[in-house]
Order: C-alpha cells, then sequence, then structure tokens
C-alpha cells in the first residue's frame, strides 16, 4: 500500500480540521518513515528480489519495530499524546492515533505474510499484491475518495493552496504509478535512502499546501 495510506490522511482532515494536513500524513505514514532508518541502522532486516511485479520485489525479513501491530499501537499512542501535549484536541490526537495504526491493517490486506503482529509473533497478510490491476484500482479509489473528502472539509485562501493541492495530487500519483513500472533498486541503502527523502517530501509538500487552505465549517465543497 502506498497512495491508500496518503488517502486516509487526506480523508482524516474531516475529522480533524485544525490539525495540519503534515501531521495527518505523517501520522498513517508513520511506519514507512521509521522502516529505512531502521534498516540503515540494522535494526530491522529487507532485502530486493528483482520480478516483473514491483511491490512484490521488496521482501520485509524483518520489520517488528516499525511495523508489528502492536508496536504500531504503541507509536500511535506516543504520537496522539505528543500531538495532545502541545495543544493539540483530544478528538484530533485520537484520529492521529488510529492513523498511525491504519497502516497495519492496510499493509496486512496488500501485503504478502510479512506483516507481524507483535516482535517475533507470527506474521500476516492477505496478498492484494498478487493481483496487480486489483490493487491500482482500490489505491487509485482510495486516493480519488480522499481527495474529494479534503476538497469538501477544506478551501484554498490563495493560488498555493488551490494549485498545490492538486500539485500534490500529481506528485503522489505519478510517484505511484511510475514505481510500477521502474525497477526496485536491489542496494537496500539506496532504497532506504530514497524513502527516508520521498516519504518526508510528501509529508513537508502537504504541510505547505495545508498552511494555505482553511477549514470550512459548513463542509461546503470549494468550486473545482
Amino acid at each position: 500500500m502506498f497512495i491508500g495510506h496518503y488517502a486516509l490522511g487526506l480523508a482524516a482532515k474531516r475529522y480533524a480540521p485544525r490539525t495540519s494536513l503534515g501531521t495527518v500524513f505523517a501520522a498513517p505514514t508513520l511506519a514507512d518513515l521509521l522502516w529505512p532508518v531502521l534498516v540503515l541502522f540494522g535494526l530491522e532486516q529487507s532485502h530486493v528480489v528483482p520480478g516483473p511485479n514491483p511491490p512484490l520485489t521488496l521482501w520485509l525479513d524483518d520489520i517488528p519495530w516499525s511495523h508489528s501491530l502492536f508496536t504500531l499501537i504503541v507509536w500511535g499512542a506516543v504520537f496522539g499524546l505528543l500531538y495532545k501535549a502541545r495543544g493539540g484536541d483530544k478528538k484530533a490526537a485520537i484520529v492521529i492515533a488510529v492513523l498511525v495504526v491504519s497502516h497495519w491493517v492496510l499493509d496486512a490486506v496488500t501485503h504478502r505474510p510479512d506483516m507481524p503482529l507483535y516482535p517475533g509473533g507470527p506474521k500476516v497478510g492477505l496478498g492484494l499484491w498478487n493481483y496487480p490491476v486489483a490493487n491500482v484500482v482500490v489505491e487509485t479509489v482510495m486516493l480519488a475518495a480522499g481527495a474529494v473528502s479534503y476538497v469538501r472539509t477544506t478551501r484554498a485562501r490563495d493560488g498555493i493552496g488551490r494549485w498545490g493541492f492538486w500539485g500534490l495530487l500529481v506528485l503522489l500519483a505519478g510517484s505511484y504509478y511510475s514505481s510500477l513500472f521502474t525497477p526496485t533498486p536491489t542496494d537496500i541503502k539506496a532504497l532506504a535512502f530514497g524513502g527516508i527523502i520521498f516519504a518526508w517530501v510528501f509529508v513537508l509538500f502537504a504541510w505547505w499546501i495545508d498552511r494555505h487552505r482553511e477549514a470550512i465549517p459548513s463542509g461546503r465543497p470549494e468550486p473545482l
């Protein structure tokens, strides 16, 4: 799962309208923000096996601290508490915590059985990645639904807020669709560095765009 995580972040603005889009992008992708760092420090292990189905070329051998259900519940609680401690409201803190845990749920649907329930515990995965067309359709529909929800919840204050938002969608969709036709780097360290860069670009871009938009209390959509 890739753009599906960001789709949940877009949709979450309806339930946490005063929370930055950057924050609700970081929450559902926290596992992927942690994973490359832990791989580079040798705390988690992954490798790449070239093949015709890009998502299945990455083998997540041991990812207990970034992707297990138990640790994501812990990370979600920590993220939510930190947000609340910095002045956020309780409802938004709960939304953030749920978003962090949602990463495991979406990945458990798409991955092969490599998603641990807890460190050292059994691994699950329903394998939607084995059906590339179905996976693309699911993620595309999720992104479209998330974008519609975000547009119905916020409105642009200026040109950056309006056109920057569509630029963000193009960046997300372009990154996802291009990855379907681009060979995955076989050097896991290069892949990890790329993961760090791109994941934070999406979060920071979302934060910047959201600063140029405002919540619509009535929920009326802005003109497209």
